[in-house]
């Protein structure tokens, strides 16, 4: 009796240690059937240079297909005109300056008075007798008030980025230098343009000047002008605050400067 049960003791501990290792052998075998199972469902790569070549050109087919869509869509954009953006950008250019302006135009030409030393009227000097910068940015300024379109000075077009500047009797003007005499040409409006310039306090501070020191100043109209392009970049770096002139009012009379 006791023989029979050690017996059914010890079969009875051997299932129990079976059962799991079975039970984990079927998991890894049922586990590696799925694995094989996947990958015989992915897509399967090319073996030999010719598949590999026939892939690709598959891929390059399908690839100009999409170009050819993409250009279609293009075109048909282009075709219903141009964006809303676009044509206030166009709008803008000419004001931006970066295209040409054609239009009536009024030009100025302001000059030294052209004394010596030795011919300086006495009480005098020689500052008094020299165009300065806010005499040129006081009709530049004049102008714009005038409803001038475009404008240039010399041979350059002005933007709202450009900065006249005086360094002694020269003229610096966006990286360039020019001696007097100094030309400003503004497309507008001639009867508008020349009454600004006519009210304006500070051009006609200096034609009160002129008239007592022989500064030029010559107003014409030149009818229709063309003005380029401005050349450089519309992109501002900086700003400045231009100062008031200190050049007398008419009503001060003229002093020394």
């Amino acid at each position: 009796m006791t023989e029979q049960h050690d017996r059914t003791t010890s079969h009875s501990r051997a299932w129990q240690v079976l059962v799991p290792v079975l039970a984990l052998g079927a998991g890894l075998l049922f586990g590696t059937s799925a694995a094989l199972a996947d990958l015989d469902s992915s897509p399967s790569h090319p073996e030999t240079l010719v598949g590999l070549i026939q892939e690709r050109n598959a891929a390059v087919e399908q690839l100009a297909d999409q170009a050819t869509v993409l250009q279609e869509q293009i075109n048909a954009a282009s075709d219903a005109g141009p964006r809303a953006e676009v044509v206030t950008a166009n709008g803008l250019a000419p004001v931006v300056g970066t295209t040409a302006v054609e239009g009536p135009a009024v030009q100025v030409v302001l000059d030294d008075a052209g004394y010596t030393l030795e011919t300086l009227p006495e009480g005098y000097t020689v500052d008094d007798v020299v165009v300065h910068q806010q005499d040129v940015q006081g009709v530049i300024n004049a102008l714009w008030a005038g409803g001038a379109e475009a404008m240039m000075v010399q041979d350059q077009r002005i933007i709202s980025s450009s900065a006249v500047r005086c360094v002694g009797n020269t003229l610096y003007l966006q990286g360039r230098v020019y001696s007097p005499p100094y030309t400003i040409t503004a497309i507008g409006d001639p009867g508008s343009l020349m009454r600004s310039l006519q009210d304006d306090p500070t051009v006609s501070n200096y034609r009160a000047w002129a008239d007592i020191l022989g500064l030029g100043y010559e107003v014409s109209d030149l009818g229709e002008t063309e003005l380029p392009a401005f050349t450089g970049t519309v992109r501002p770096q900086f700003a400045s605050l231009v100062e008031p002139s200190d050049r007398p009012t008419e009503e001060e009379g003229p002093i020394q400067r």
